[in-house]
């Protein structure tokens, strides 16, 4: 194997590392957070009689969660996991918790 080979392929590993690392370091750093998802775009658990994923039927449901950055879930624009932000309505804010506000009738 050449020199520009091993040089190429080696740095291939550290990329693929770094890559790896930076992932689960921002995975880490997510938490859930209860009533800030859109109707349909709850990452998972909508309350009972709901499956997983999309299945939140009203807007902000408060049993439905979605992932944040962590640090952000309480105030009136959480960040999404993915980096978007979310602006809720009002005077609301999201929950560590499930809450019992906008359950589907």
């Amino acid at each position: 194997m050449s020199k520009t080979m091993k040089t190429v392929a080696i740095a291939s590993a550290v990329t693929a590392a770094v890559a790896a690392h930076t992932q689960s370091a921002t995975a880490a750093e997510a938490v859930k957070c209860y009533g800030v998802s859109l109707a349909g775009e709850n990452d998972c658990k909508a309350g009972a009689g709901t499956t997983c994923a999309g299945t939140s039927t009203v807007d902000y449901q408060g049993n439905a969660w979605t992932l944040v950055e962590k640090g952000t879930c309480e105030t009136s624009s959480p960040v999404m996991a993915d980096g978007g932000e979310v602006e809720l309505p009002g005077d609301r804010k999201g929950s560590l918790e499930e809450l019992d506000r906008d359950l589907p009738s």
